[in-house]
């Protein structure tokens, strides 16, 4: 899984750059004026990502003290060390790609929201994907998987209505979040089964 995900980033990353035209074209259908009556539900989308982040994981953590219940605990620290590792992994490339936001680019498209470093990958996509990937992984039913990922992807095309980044930000942002979680997960299931077979052996 992790060396799929290394060879679609490079991939995606060239490519990036060599299909700016269809990039930009997308772009400007999406963050046209002609959308406007939706700004503010995007904002409020966009707006949402530290608090799922942050709040899922704590209110996880919490409960799980609270009710002695150490599968809960133990999820909880899976989303948190998603998160983590996915914002490694997305500071990592945004500071070695260094690419320009959109709308520093080009004039015409409209910055409706903030957007402050470099934007590939898009940071709010891979984390918003890496907790709806986390929360797919450890409860997979589909009364959990639909609604995390269609609140992800809302989160990552919120970023491309308010102007902020490419779709092939938005992308990359995506495969990184789910990779995160992905690696996450599995580092949490091999710990698991190491300390198991070591108290077999004791």
């Amino acid at each position: 899984m992790i060396k799929q995900l290394i060879i679609i980033l490079a991939l995606i990353i060239p490519a990036s750059f060599f299909a700016q035209n269809v990039d930009i074209k997308l772009l400007r259908y999406i963050n046209s004026s002609e959308t406007q009556s939706t700004d503010n539900f995007f904002k409020l989308m966009s707006n949402t990502i530290n608090v799922v982040n942050i709040g899922t994981p704590l209110t996880m953590g919490v409960v799980g003290l609270i009710k002695h219940d150490k599968t809960l605990l133990r999820n909880a620290g899976v989303i948190a060390a998603a998160t983590v590792i996915n914002g490694l992994a997305t500071i990592s490339m945004k500071t070695i790609i260094n690419r320009s936001r959109p709308f520093e680019t080009y004039p015409d498209i409209m910055k409706k929201s903030s957007g402050g470093s470099s934007s590939f990958p898009s940071g709010h996509t891979s984390s918003a994907f890496a907790t709806a990937t986390s929360l797919s992984l450890l409860y997979p039913k589909w009364y959990v998987i639909a609604p995390s990922f269609a609140w992800a992807s809302t989160v990552g095309y919120s970023r491309m209505h308010l102007g902020v980044h490419y779709p092939s930000d938005v992308l990359a942002g995506a495969l990184t979040g789910a990779g995160s979680a992905y690696l996450s997960y599995k580092l949490n299931n091999w710990l698991n089964n190491y300390q198991t077979k070591k108290h077999e052996h004791q």
